[in-house]
C-alpha cells in the first residue's frame, strides 16, 4: 500500500511526501508523486498515530472493570480520534480488583485483539498520598512495596512499563529503583513531594511527571513544588491533560514553554464516560462522577474534577490554536515523546522507514478522517 499527501508530518516538518507500508511497518517514503498510489490524500495532514500513556477506558468500559470485551470494543474503537497505541490505566482499588484488572489486559493482549496496540499497562495507584489523591479511593491507598509490586508484574505477565507513584512515600526509594532496573518508567503523582524531593526521586531514576497541575505540591516562589520540579527538570517528562479544564490556556502554554518540543506528553486521562452523554453518571473508583456540558468529570459528592473525555485529536487542537504552542510541541507531545518516555520509540511515534505503519489523516479543523493501525484501515472517512 502506497498512500501520499502534501503535508506528511517527517523530521518536524510537513513535507510532500508518499509513505509506501508493507506487513505493518512503514518500508519506503518517496517523493511526492513519485508512484502509482493506493490513496491520496491531497492536503490532508498525515501525522504518526496518537499515543496516549494514561487513559482508564471509554464507552462504558474502565480498565478495573476487567472485562475482555470491554477492553478489545475501547481498542477497537479508539482509533476514531486517531490513537493507534496507548496504555490501559488502572486506578487505586483493593488487591483483588487490581489483580484481576492488570490480569484482564494481559489475557487479551495474550488471545489477541484488533484496533490500538496495547503498549502495556499504566499502573495509577495505590502507592499515593493521601491529601493529594484526587477522585483516588483513600481507603485503598497503600505504602509501596517491592514484594507486592511483584504480585501484580507476575499477575501481568510483564505488561506493567509505566507506574505512578508518590515517591516520597517510597522507603529508600526502593520500589523506584527495582521499576527503573525493570524497565518500568517511574511517574511522580498525586503526590506531596517538596521540589527537592522530586530531585532527589530524579536521582534515582524517576523520569516523568503524571498530569502536571494536578494532584501534586503547587509551585509558589519560594516554595516550589512538583510543579516547580516540572518546569525546572527539562529533560524529565511530564503527562498534561490538554481540555483546557485541568489546566487554564495559559498554564498549557507556560507548560510547554519550560518543557520545550521533547519532553511534554499530551493524555487524555479519559474515564469511562467518554463517548457518552452529557449528564451521564458513573462510578470511578468507587465514587460517583458525572460529565459536565463541557466534556469534564467531577465527582458528584463534592464537585472535583475527576478525569476527562478528551479525544486526542480535539486536544492536538487546543494546543495548537487556543493555547499557542508551537505546531511541533504539540505534534510530538502525542506521538514521539511518549513513545520515548515508554521506550517503544525504535518502531511508534514517527513516520520513517522500519517504523510501524501506525498513521492519522487530519483535516484542516483536526478531524480524523483515516486511522492507520499498522498499515490496516480503521476508520473510513469522506471520501
Amino acid at each position: 500500500m502506497i498512500i501520499q499527501s502534501k503535508k506528511v508530518w517527517i523530521a518536524d516538518q510537513f513535507i510532500e511526501a508518499q509513505i509506501e507500508i508493507q506487513n505493518g511497518k512503514i518500508v519506503n517514503i518517496y517523493d511526492y508523486g513519485e508512484k502509482e498510489v493506493t490513496k491520496d490524500y491531497g492536503s490532508l495532514r498525515i501525522l504518526p498515530g496518537f499515543i496516549d500513556i494514561h487513559c482508564h477506558g471509554a464507552y462504558g468500559f474502565d480498565t478495573n472493570d476487567a472485562d475482555e470485551e470491554g477492553l478489545r470494543y475501547w481498542l477497537n474503537n479508539i482509533p476514531k480520534e486517531g490513537v493507534t497505541a496507548l496504555l490501559p490505566t488502572t486506578i487505586t482499588q483493593s488487591f483483588e480488583v487490581l489483580t484481576n484488572a492488570v490480569s484482564n489486559v494481559a489475557n487479551v493482549v495474550e488471545n489477541g485483539y484488533t484496533g490500538a496496540e496495547v503498549l502495556g499497562i499504566h499502573f495509577e495507584g495505590p502507592y499515593l498520598d493521601h491529601v493529594y489523591k484526587g477522585a483516588q479511593p483513600d481507603e485503598y491507598i497503600t505504602k509501596p512495596t517491592v514484594e507486592q509490586f511483584k504480585h501484580y508484574q507476575n499477575v501481568a505477565h510483564g505488561l506493567i512499563r509505566y507506574i505512578t507513584i508518590a515517591t516520597e512515600t517510597d522507603e529508600d526509594f526502593a520500589l523506584t529503583r527495582y521499576c527503573v532496573e525493570n524497565g518500568v518508567t517511574v511517574s511522580i503523582g498525586h503526590s506531596a513531594a517538596t521540589y527537592e524531593q522530586a530531585v532527589k526521586a530524579y536521582a534515582y531514576g524517576a523520569r516523568s511527571m503524571t498530569h502536571v497541575y494536578n494532584g501534586m505540591t503547587p509551585f509558589k516562589h519560594r516554595e516550589n513544588g512538583l510543579v516547580g520540579a516540572a518546569y525546572r527538570i527539562h529533560n524529565m517528562y511530564g503527562e498534561i491533560i490538554c481540555d483546557g479544564n485541568h489546566s487554564t490556556l495559559a498554564a498549557l502554554n507556560n507548560y510547554f514553554a519550560c518543557k520545550g518540543s521533547y519532553h511534554a506528553i499530551m493524555i487524555s486521562d479519559a474515564l469511562m464516560a467518554k463517548g457518552s452523554k452529557i449528564g451521564s453518571k458513573f462510578i470511578f473508583g468507587g465514587n460517583e462522577i458525572e460529565i459536565y456540558p463541557d466534556g469534564s468529570a467531577h465527582l458528584t459528592s463534592t464537585g472535583g474534577l475527576a478525569g476527562s473525555t478528551l479525544n486526542i485529536n480535539k486536544g492536538l487542537k487546543i494546543l495548537i490554536e487556543d493555547a499557542g504552542v508551537p505546531i511541533s510541541a504539540a505534534i510530538n507531545s502525542c506521538t514521539i515523546n511518549p513513545a520515548r518516555c515508554i521506550h517503544v520509540d525504535d518502531r511508534k511515534g514517527t513516520i520513517g522507514v522500519g517504523y510501524d505503519g501506525d498513521l492519522v489523516v487530519l483535516d484542516n479543523e483536526y478531524n480524523v478522517v483515516q486511522t492507520y493501525c499498522k498499515g490496516v484501515e480503521m476508520l473510513y472517512g469522506e471520501k
